[in-house]
């Protein structure tokens, strides 16, 4: 129940699916605050008043915000920081976009959506990752990415998504070797397949059913944000619903 007992976080994309349950399990395992992101508010109040009905010592931080720009990212940091005094132990750059469904094939994918896509899933964590780390650098903490099996494997029509995760896949990688003599551990993991809305979306054809739930999968998560985790840093993990660590 303590894992995370007076740490304090950052959590992208945290209105709905994975982020909205990291949001809930790092409340239940101690977390002191927690700063949830997301473009949708109410989303985000509803989050914070049911943080309030089962961990009402973790405070929960709601910031309306769109991470695809960059002014947003620097209000999203100031503000987390003024807040929690400076302190910030976890970041977690869940937030994502799959731009259209369906997805286009690159033939036909409209320019603005390329951008959009990238600068959500690809600018704003090398962004954030860059505007926190002074406030980490010191006391130490611990970055998360999440990335996807198509930032390992070029598929067909899954177009600015699928490149965005190979760029988050090689940011990691390099802010990882870069970090390598400082007490900030980053490492990413691949949630796999969740029935979320955004899966859902893109691949309306398949069975939901057969997926994960965001809750099956989030102990790989508490794990690295913990302080379990301290000697694991340039790793990329494959979540399991079956509460297993298990780096890829």
């Amino acid at each position: 129940m303590n894992r995370l007992n007076g740490k304090y976080a950052l959590i992208t994309g945290a209105s709905c699916g994975l982020g909205r349950q990291l949001t809930i399990d790092f409340a239940h395992a101690g977390a002191a605050g927690i700063a949830i992101v997301a473009r949708h508010a109410q989303a985000l109040v509803a989050t914070r008043d049911y943080i309030q009905t089962i961990a009402p010592t973790t405070k929960v931080l709601v910031i309306e915000a769109d991470v695809a720009q960059s002014p947003d990212i620097e209000r999203i940091v100031a503000t987390t920081l003024s807040e929690f005094k400076g302190r910030l132990d976890i970041l977690v750059n869940n937030a994502s976009t799959i731009g259209l469904s369906p997805m286009p094939f690159l033939l036909d994918y409209p320019i603005d959506t390329f951008h959009q896509v990238l600068n959500t899933n690809l600018i704003a964590p090398f962004l954030l990752i860059q505007r926190v780390l002074p406030a980490m650098i010191e006391e130490g903490g611990s970055i998360i990415n999440v990335t996807s099996d198509a930032g390992v494997v070029g598929y067909a029509g899954w177009g600015a998504y699928g490149i965005s995760k190979f760029g988050l896949e090689g940011l990691s990688q390099t802010w990882a070797a870069e970090l390598e003599d400082s007490p900030v551990r980053l490492n990413w993991v691949d949630p796999g397949n969740m029935n979320t809305a955004m899966h859902r979306a893109a691949e309306p054809d398949e069975d939901p059913k057969q997926w994960a739930n965001p809750q099956e999968i989030t102990e790989i998560f508490l794990y690295l944000a913990s302080d379990e985790s301290q000697a694991v840093h340039g790793q990329r993990f494959q979540a399991q619903p079956d509460d297993e660590v298990e780096a890829a």
